[in-house]
């Protein structure tokens, strides 16, 4: 209404109440709500749900109302309205995973036409806007209008009145007897004549005279729906859209009249298209040009530039762009904080959030100076993904491509990618080899598939997009330190920063205090004394302990009672808070060990622990890790704000000292200690609740924490970050690195389905817990080793090398581990590993060029304990033997089973054999038939039921079995057979395929090993590394399973199987 000329808002007070609005919108890519029918889940019984109705008009509010100045032709900068691009794509890519489904209980809503089209026109891609119409008429198309959704029983025959709510499994009553809305038809005939589509214009205008209703005084009425007259039903139960139907409900149903005479006028020519789209949303369909992202590198200091320049490279440093300015993207979050507030309204402003990477490709115009901010993901205040060099290149190729394909402003973006002292590589006398070949890689002006152009932030200027952030200048009634709220800082500091700013002391106007006071904050002191060389003394920790042994002496100093745990420790090299951490194998109880390694705790007078003597041994350990474990036993005893009074200094607090630990850890690259560390400050992703929320709203839930419950929680709705960590932490029991390590993977996940959502097709659940464990089987596979060494090496892994093992499980590409012929870091304890991907031959490259020998000399020969066939992948020689190919069937289904990949369609596979039966009963839990009566095929909802009874199997083996048989069974489906009998035991046909199995091994003479038992399910080794296929395939057997367990109910035939 503003952009058509009209004058509403007059006041600076209503537009900062209206920039509050905008703060609640932004987040409704994550609130259930609902929806557009008011009804929440379709069983009307108050559950609210996302609608994608509710998000793609969120997203096109936020869109239009964006840099859109709400005095109109009057105004200035301070009545301009700021939305943040990311909300906005947060939005967008939540209704792209949803369309064409309206919510987990609707599989299509005719309310959708809204958001495809007039008004909102949300969706971008044209292909989805089609199939969302094409299932809109193939579905809920009939003779007077549309049905909202599937199943809708508002104001049919069969529902009752009385009630406000339907029970589930009356639902199906409802069914082809829905009632048609006429006003659906105006929502076509206005598409139709946005996209001058003139045939269909022409044959919604005569349906729709057909069905309106005319007065005797010639006004023509729309009435609000078509019901199926009581006494027809049955009629219409067996011939959908044979009856003639009969208006119901209000007349003129006033929003159909309304578009009804809206869309006459635009057909009759006398309203023209952009008269009711003045803010020109019907183009969001249109052509766009390729984005071309502007980089800028600057080097932190002149040290590094002079660095790069040696090497043919020529950058800006920090320094040399004055009077531009570039600071970190936690300056932006803390700035924005000042966005909307407003006193006299007791409006709190913008909520502390992270601001993505399209928020950082702009520029911006602070009190007359050009701000330019580096990418949240290069800042490493936060967590330690930004330590690793490797991530940060492959960060950042991730964010170029998310520009090249969401980046929807005038200008191009620009992102600003700062080279800093971590970077650097043999003690600051060269840059890490990764960034530097990056560097190059953009000067090619291509990089990880965008399309870049390198060159000086001051040449980007005139075709960059700036944005006026007018709330902060001089003349506004904000003051940036009045109450200011410190919860926005960081507390847990580890990094100096760029130099504090560049403005003569004097010169310092209160924006400046403002960003340096801030900085501050986040800048670091040094107190803790070296790691020493000279044993005065026996160290505390004469070998290696694992948290459970540190916490049981813990709560023993504090005077509680603790199962019995050895005071003893094992002396395997092993890393400090995990002895006893093995993923792979089941967890057995403590050992006692012999007492020669005990730990030496310093005691005071009355035999308790003295903490005071343990700070003074912080300067006798040998190593980090050693610190690390005093520093734990600290923070676990006087908590995280004890003063230790190091070296007489006051204040200098465990958590301090522990923030100064992971700082040189990080140097060092010792990836475990860094985790170890994170886990004992608590530290979480920064975006960890968005990138959770991400993997929700793509309708993939979580879990954390193994298997079965109630230790692994599950994850179904957005959880506030604190919250989310706490949950984290519980679920992961003592260890505090699996807690970590599991808000690492969710990270990494969200990565994934921003990027490649086709990595995560038929995939529901996502199980953290199990994804960590079988990272750990395949390294212990692969390395042949045990599990405790294997799940050493996995939380040794740098962030990339995890990122790129998780990818590998997740794609199902055959993928080799090696250890590197020399360790990356003689300092680190961890074993240099290198992942990669096999190529055709299924050896890696490696192999290929016969380093083998080398490479096998190295290679441990001990096998895991957990899987009897493993048998590493990358064999002796480039040619694949038996020998290579035995265990590969067992881990995929381990990898499938875990991740609970189904094959495609077969949620609705089930659906239909649970037509035709009472229930599939799955290791002792019933899936009912009567949830079909409740829940449609395609539902999400019904897909979420079948996963749950699915995930009450805890080896993930076994269940893709299961998953297999069930899929056999689905066959009959489509076989004419009214009834397959009751409650079918899905384990009796797989344990009956595993004893046919076994028969036939038998017959061929097989014995010993061949026919070993899993123990823990009772199915042979060699059944679960078959192949699903061929005569001797696990189809085959599971097939003629089913045959004997369903004799009485097949046609006697015998052919309909085969």
């Amino acid at each position: 209404m503003t952009a058509s000329g009209l004058r509403i808002i007059f006041t600076l007070d209503e537009v900062t109440f209206i920039q509050n609005l905008v703060f609640y919108i932004e987040a409704a890519y994550k609130v259930a709500d609902y929806g557009i029918w008011e009804r929440g889940d379709k069983t009307n019984q108050g559950i609210p749900e996302l609608n994608a109705s509710s998000v793609g008009m969120a997203k096109a509010a936020l869109e239009a109302i964006d840099e859109l100045d709400l005095f109109g032709a009057h105004g200035g900068h301070k009545s301009v309205i700021h939305v943040l691009p990311d909300e906005v794509e947060h939005c967008q890519s939540i209704l792209y995973s949803m369309l064409p489904r309206a919510s987990t209980s609707k599989e299509i809503d005719a309310g959708l036409l809204s958001i495809i089209s007039y008004p909102a026109f949300a969706v971008e891609d044209v292909n989805l806007v089609n199939v969302t119409k094409s299932e809109i008429i193939s579905k809920l198309q009939g003779r007077y209008g549309c049905c909202r959704f599937l199943r809708d029983g508002y104001k049919t025959p069969r529902e009752d009145p009385s009630r406000l709510h339907y029970d589930p499994a009356e639902l199906k009553l409802f069914e082809n007897i829905e009632c048609e809305w006429p006003v659906f038809w105006t929502y076509f005939l206005i598409d139709g004549i946005f996209n001058e589509d003139k045939i269909q214009v022409q044959e919604y205008r005569e349906a729709l005279e057909g069905i309106l209703i005319r007065e005797k005084n010639g006004l023509v009425l729309m009435p609000e729906l078509y019901a199926v007259p009581p006494e027809k039903v049955d009629e219409e139960y067996e011939n959908p859209h044979s009856v003639d139907r009969v208006p119901v409900g209000k007349l003129p149903h006033l929003w159909g009249q309304s578009l009804y005479v809206l869309s006459c006028l635009l057909a009759e020519g006398f309203l023209a298209a952009g008269e009711i789209d003045p803010l020109n949303r019907r183009f969001s369909t249109g052509f766009k040009p390729d984005v071309v992202v502007q980089v800028t590198v600057l080097a932190e200091s002149n040290q590094i530039k002079n660095l790069l320049q040696d090497r043919g490279i020529n950058v800006q440093s920090i320094a040399d762009i004055h009077p531009l300015r570039v600071q970190p993207a936690r300056i932006l979050s803390n700035l924005y904080t000042m966005l909307g507030r407003n006193k006299s309204m007791k409006l709190s402003g913008r909520p502390h959030r992270h601001i993505g990477v399209l928020g950082t490709s702009k520029l911006y115009v602070i009190r007359n100076q050009i701000f330019a901010f580096t990418p949240q993901f290069t800042d490493q205040h936060h967590f330690y993904l930004a330590l690793d060099n490797q991530m940060i290149v492959e960060m950042l190729k991730t964010e170029l491509a998310y520009l090249t394909s969401c980046w929807r402003m005038t200008g191009r973006p620009t992102l600003t990618f700062p080279i800093t002292h971590t970077m650097l590589v043999d003690d600051g006398t060269d840059i890490h080899p990764a960034v530097l070949a990056t560097i190059r890689k953009l000067e090619d002006g291509y990089f990880g598939g965008a399309r870049v152009k390198i060159g000086k932030l001051s040449e980007f200027l005139t075709t960059s997009f700036h944005t006026y952030l007018s709330f902060l200048d001089p003349d506004c009634d904000l003051k940036l330190f009045d109450d200011r709220n410190d919860d926005c800082h960081s507390p847990d500091s580890e990094y100096g920063d760029y130099p504090a700013d560049f403005c003569e002391k004097e010169s310092q106007d209160e924006l400046d205090q403002y960003i340096n006071d801030v900085l501050q904050s986040t800048a670091l002191k040094s107190y803790l004394p070296p790691t020493s060389n000279k044993m005065s003394q026996p160290p505390v920790f004469s070998a290696n302990h694992s948290t459970e042994e540190i916490l049981s002496i813990m709560a023993k100093t504090k005077g509680l009672e603790v199962p019995a745990v050895s005071m003893s420790l094992p002396t395997k090299v092993l890393n400090t808070h995990r002895k006893s951490l093995n993923l792979v194998d089941n967890p057995r109880f403590f050992e006692t060990k012999d007492c020669e390694n005990v730990l030496h705790l310093p005691k005071d007078a009355h035999g308790d622990l003295d903490c005071r003597k343990l700070v003074d041994q912080l300067k006798e350990c040998p190593t980090l890790h050693d610190q690390a474990d005093i520093l734990y036993i600290l923070h676990i005893l006087k908590g995280a704000d004890w003063d230790t009074e190091l070296d007489g200094q006051y204040g200098v607090t465990v958590h301090c000292l522990l923030n100064e630990l992971y700082r040189k850890a990080g140097l060092n690259q010792e990836w475990g200690l860094i985790r170890y560390i994170s886990g004992i400050l608590k530290k979480r992703v920064e975006v960890l609740a968005e990138a959770c929320t991400d993997l929700l709203s793509h309708h993939k839930q979580l879990t954390v924490g193994l298997p079965p419950e109630p230790r692994e929680k599950i994850i179904t709705t957005p959880l506030p970050p604190e919250e989310l960590t706490d949950l984290i932490y519980e679920a992961s029991g003592q260890d505090i690195s699996i807690a970590v390590l599991t808000q690492e993977i969710i990270m990494y996940l969200a990565m994934y389905v921003r990027s490649q959502p086709s990595l995560f097709v038929e995939m529901l659940r996502l199980r953290i817990g199990l994804i960590i464990q079988v990272m750990a089987t395949e390294l212990a596979r692969s390395l042949k080793c045990s599990g405790e060494e294997a799940s050493e090496s996995l939380m040794n892994l740098s962030p990339f090398d995890m990122k790129s093992l998780l990818h590998h499980i997740l794609s199902g590409k055959e993928f080799g581990v090696e250890r590197s012929l020399r360790p990356v870091d003689s300092s680190s304890s961890s074993p240099a590993i290198s992942i990669h991907e096999m190529g055709h031959s299924g050896a890696t490259k490696t192999e290929r060029s016969g380093i083998t020998k080398l490479k096998s000399e190295m290679k441990q020969r001990s096998s895991t304990p957990s899987s009897p066939t493993s048998i590493s992948p990358t064999g002796s020689s480039g040619d694949m033997s038996w020998g290579d190919r035995k265990g590969q069937w067992l881990r995929r289904r381990r990898l499938d089973g875990a991740i609970n990949r189904v094959p495609v369609g077969f949620y609705e596979k089930v659906w239909k054999i649970l037509q035709k039966c009472h229930g599939l009963s799955i290791d002792g839990y019933v899936l009912p038939s009567s949830t079909t009566r409740e829940m449609t095929p395609c539902e999400i909802k019904f897909a979420v039921h079948v996963e749950s009874v699915l995930n009450h199997v805890p080896q993930p083996e076994y269940r893709q079995l299961l998953v297999e048989a069930i899929l056999v069974l689905t066959f009959l489906s489509d076989i004419e057979v009214n009834s397959i009998g009751g409650i079918i035991h899905v384990d009796r046909i797989v344990h009956m395929a595993n004893d046919l199995f076994l028969q036939e091994l038998k017959s061929f003479g097989a014995t010993g090993s061949i026919l070993e038992k899993d123990t823990a399910t009772g199915i042979c080794h060699y059944f679960y590394d078959s192949a699903p296929s061929g005569a001797y395939g696990t189809m085959t057997y599971l097939t003629k399973a089913i045959i004997i367990y369903l004799h009485d109910f097949l046609p006697s035939t015998g052919c309909a199987m085969q």
